[in-house]
């Protein structure tokens, strides 16, 4: 009997997931695992590799622990992974001499403008698609070169690999036999040729990374590499597909088509359109990025807009201020107010995104008044997303619908908002989890499970249709001109030096 099941690695940016996804399209069992957030510094975001990769075997026990199956039923491996972070290790011993530098951390933020000043941004974003911002990899390298000078040697002699997530999971899964990564991921760090789909030596000089410290750069899918028994739990399968998590949340969502797009409500929020096999490129702030590359074929490209912080905004609400208990609390608490009583939060606690771009931003609460309760401040955050999502939208070819993904989606009253604040339906799949879902068509494409795009479009079924209120319409543009009002004065906080 043929395997008919790929399990999918969805290591996200504050825990790790592991699906089982059936021929059918279907999640037939989960696990999953947080891991540490460490904040050495103010506007800092490191992960420890160790507890990412102990998280993975962690989530991955649990997910065939549910499931039950036989491993020969397994034909394959998926991994997706939270892009443009930085992670070091030893190629020998597997181990990292330091914490990975994620990419909400904002420590670049100076090195980004000194090159500004240099007057490379126009090159860089010709070959890249891309801004010179810390979110990207290639600064952060620059910073470790800096300042860790006795690390960053031993990337110079070869001992230490540089790589993504998803190169650092490959690395370990097969007992450090295969350095490679995938062009949705490449083309994420600054140091990626775009339209020739390759490193660029070029840029790789401007930044001073070594060429031969970085991993091979492989398409999306196929037999790209295998992971060891005696290292992954037993398993000993290929590992098939691999993508940055947005690309595989477009994947996931099927939009394989030019112009279909799709929203992912994770840590931050993620917009895509796919644009075919044509590098399009924006003047409006969002990014051209590789979506995937089928083997032997074209690479497909994508539009992206990129929001640091909104299910972080949540988290925050959470764990920093403590005023919800989890994460699914939000809704019931939002809907006990009809409004947020004209309190506005712009959620800048790594900077803002597209379509501002501003590192040196901050977060603000604005129109707090004695009558403001918890209630009014967890409404304003999730309108606050709502309208960061719209931010991005403006800037891209009108849409008729938006297909939503991710945690955050499963929250009806923030899919209503969205739907009242766009103008537009907001489409829900029964599968939310569309980015450990692309990872796993990615990787059953490449390993037979699925023979054709056709065969994955017929997995994608609709849970709920979110139409907007055409009666809010008036109420809604003045209280997002509002909240565009409190973004200004959020920008460039960070920058502006003590008072007095």
């Amino acid at each position: 009997m043929t395997a008919s099941n790929i399990l999918a690695i969805d290591a996200g940016t504050t825990g790790l997931t592991a699906l089982i996804v059936t021929e059918q399209g279907k999640i037939a069992a989960r696990g999953y695992e947080e891991f540490h957030q460490h904040f050495p510094q103010p506007g800092w975001v490191e992960h420890a590799p160790e507890e990412i990769w102990q998280a993975t075997l962690s989530a991955t026990h649990k997910c065939l622990e549910a499931w039950g199956g036989d491993l020969a039923d397994l034909a394959g491996i998926g991994i997706t992974n939270q892009r443009e972070t930085v992670v070091l290790w030893d190629r020998e011993t597997l181990g990292s001499p330091r914490k990975a530098i994620v990419w909400q951390d904002r420590r670049t933020a100076d090195i980004c403008t000194e090159l500004k000043t240099q007057g490379v941004e126009g090159r860089v974003s010709e070959l890249t698609g891309l801004r010179l911002d810390p979110y990207f990899s290639a600064s952060k390298l620059v910073w470790l070169a800096r300042n860790e000078p006795h690390t960053w040697a031993l990337v110079e002699q070869g001992r230490y690999a540089i790589g993504t997530i998803d190169s650092y999971l490959i690395a370990r899964m097969s007992r450090g036999t295969w350095h490679i990564t995938d062009v949705s991921n490449a083309s994420r760090t600054l140091l990626f040729d775009l339209e020739k789909g390759e490193w660029s030596p070029e840029l790789c000089a401007l930044f001073g990374v070594p060429m031969d410290a970085l991993p091979e750069v492989a398409a999306s899918g196929g037999e790209l590499a295998k992971s060891d028994p005696a290292s992954f739990l037993g398993l000993d399968l290929p590992i098939s597909g691999i993508a940055g998590d947005q690309q595989a949340a477009l994947f996931g969502q099927t939009c394989f088509e030019e112009g279909e797009s799709k929203c992912t409500y994770g840590t931050g929020s993620f917009i895509l359109t796919n644009t075919g096999t044509t590098l399009q490129r924006s003047d409006k702030g969002l990014l051209s990025t590789a979506a995937w590359q089928a083997p032997g074929s074209e690479i497909t490209y994508a539009l992206e807009g990129s929001i640091f912080v909104t299910g972080a905004a949540v988290q925050w609400l959470r764990d920093g201020l403590q005023i919800v208990g989890s994460a699914k609390e939000t809704e019931a608490i939002a809907a006990t107010v009809d409004s947020t009583d004209g309190v506005y939060f712009v959620p800048a606690l790594t900077g803002l995104g597209a379509p501002h771009w501003d590192p040196h931003a901050r977060g603000v609460i604005v129109g707090i008044t004695r009558g403001t309760t918890r209630a009014h401040l967890v409404r304003a955050t999730l309108n606050a997303i709502t309208y960061e999502v719209r931010d991005v939208i403006d800037t891209m070819p009108s849409l008729t619908s938006l297909a939503v993904d991710g945690g955050a989606s499963a929250n009806n009253l923030l899919c209503q908002l969205q739907a009242d604040v766009l103008g537009v339906k907001v489409q829900r799949p029964q599968i939310v989890e569309t980015t450990g879902l692309g990872a796993a068509f990615m990787a059953g494409l490449g390993t037979g499970v699925w023979d054709s795009l056709d065969d994955l479009r017929h997995t994608w079924q609709l849970d709920q249709e979110f139409l907007p209120d055409q009666s809010k319409t008036t109420q809604v543009t003045a209280e997002y001109a509002k909240w565009l009002n409190a973004v200004e004065r959020s920008k460039g906080w960070a920058d502006q030096g003590p008072v007095g």
